[in-house]
């Protein structure tokens, strides 16, 4: 339980060029999935480069108290699935620490199965809304036995003897909320349809299809994607090869950009184009960085990256791209703070209901530390100094937030005085090699 672990500080400072070659660690949003469906579906799957974090940990455990059998034997990890439709009743809580998406997920997979199940969290997860996920599982039948306030953990659900399956407009661009109702949807009669007038992160749509589900996308006039899936029917395991998460390697990626005269290649990134919205963003601002071997694994596109120290130009981020990229705004905040003029990012208040407030929690940081911003209530506006003269001195605050704690030691490497971090226990939660990879490239980090 990472409840209550004390807090470990740490402390980065004003670096020499970073270089080398590394790889990150796989995608988290494809873990997640690729545990749960494997889980679900009948026969064995095999799983290489799955990311071995905190959260992804979590929902293995979770489906293993419903009955799949997994282990991990020489860097594979191979599930015995139940089989869709047979997930037993779990004895115990399921205890999701940090992990939003996998307590997200796993709600609606329960929700329809006519058993009761329990979720709790830490601090952070326990202020998380998931009123967004309850919401479509009660009009699917589920009841909602137990909610702390704001349909906030500790929550027990109850599902129905008969799921119900419905058709839901999904009121806010999420992929969690999206892949909650279809993971609901396996488990109930006849179709259950999404409809996301804004297209969010495809993992599940595309995996659900992998795994052999009957699932069918369709675009309407208005740009609306309707998705639907055949309750009830067969999933079978599958082999997967989990690739490198583009949140993590936004990490180095950024620090090659900031820190003068380095050089760096990033291995085997996922460049799916739901996932690619910061990289965009960064070439807007003049980042010099090349997407090499491109290619694809398991259905999805890989690339590695070649990534030189760059001179910064503020840009405008539109708001429509916030999807694609809601994990990556507090990095790029840290390169707009050296990039020369204003850069103003839109549309991100989805940023508020994240592991923290990370647009407070950005904001807070990046004024402890000598940097002009202003944060709005859906927008932060970042007026740069490509050299970083005044800034670092200061301690953020990180809300029990890895991504907050990552980015605030990236931005210590370009600045004129150290920055440290109240914590950094968290980081663990989805970049367990975080400190050794970028120690590795060079960056002077103490923890």
């Amino acid at each position: 339980m990472t409840h209550h672990l004390p807090r470990h500080p740490a402390l980065s400072r004003r670096s020499r060029a970073l270089s080398g070659q590394v790889r990150v660690p796989g995608d988290k949003s494809i873990s997640h999935r690729s545990l749960m469906f494997g889980g679900l579906a009948s026969g064995e799957t095999r799983i290489t480069g799955l990311l071995e974090g905190e959260d992804v940990l979590r929902t293995a455990e979770a489906m293993k108290a419903m009955g799949a059998l997994i282990e991990r034997r020489d860097g594979t990890w191979i599930i015995q699935g139940v089989g869709n439709g047979c997930l037993l009743e779990p004895e115990a809580p399921f205890d999701f620490g940090n992990a939003g998406t996998g307590s997200r997920l796993t709600m609606g997979l329960v929700g329809t199965y006519d058993m009761t199940t329990r979720f709790i969290g830490d601090a952070s997860l326990s202020k998380r809304p998931m009123a967004r996920v309850l919401d479509p599982l009660r009009q699917m039948g589920t009841q909602v036995l137990e909610a702390a306030s704001g349909d906030r953990m500790p929550i027990t659900l109850r599902g129905p003897k008969h799921a119900a399956p419905i058709t839901y407009r999904v009121p806010m661009a999420s992929a969690q909320v999206k892949s909650a109702v279809l993971l609901a949807g396996l488990n109930a009669p006849g179709v259950t349809t999404v409809i996301e007038p804004v297209m969010t992160r495809d993992h599940t749509e595309k995996m659900l299809a992998g795994f052999g589900a009957e699932i069918e996308i369709e675009v309407d006039a208005e740009g609306a994607r309707h998705i639907r899936i055949q309750g009830q029917g067969r999933l079978a395991g599958q082999e997967i090869a989990v690739p490198g998460d583009p949140s993590s390697a936004a990490f180095p990626l950024v620090a090659a950009l900031i820190v003068p005269g380095s050089e760096i290649a990033i291995e085997n990134v996922l460049m799916n184009p739901t996932r690619s919205g910061l990289i965009l963003t960064l070439q807007e601002m003049g980042a010099d960085i090349e997407l090499l071997n491109r290619r694809s694994a398991g259905g999805e596109e890989v690339a590695d990256l070649r990534v030189r120290s760059s001179n910064l130009t503020g840009v405008t981020v539109p708001a429509e791209r916030a999807p694609f990229m809601i994990d990556e705004y507090p990095v790029l905040a840290v390169a707009a703070s050296f990039a020369e003029g204003e850069t103003l990012m839109l549309g991100i208040e989805e940023l508020r209901v994240k592991e923290s407030d990370r647009l407070t929690a950005v904001a807070e940081g990046l004024k402890a530390n000598g940097v002009d911003c202003t944060e709005g209530k859906d927008t932060l506006a970042v007026r740069g100094r490509p050299d970083g003269k005044g800034f670092g001195g200061g301690t953020v605050a990180t809300y029990l937030d890895h991504r907050i704690a990552m980015a605030f030691l990236v931005f210590g490497l370009a600045t004129d005085e150290p920055v440290a971090i109240d914590d950094q226990s968290m980081i663990a939660t989805s970049f367990p090699e975080f400190m050794d990879l970028m120690t590795g490239l060079g960056a002077e980090i103490e923890h």
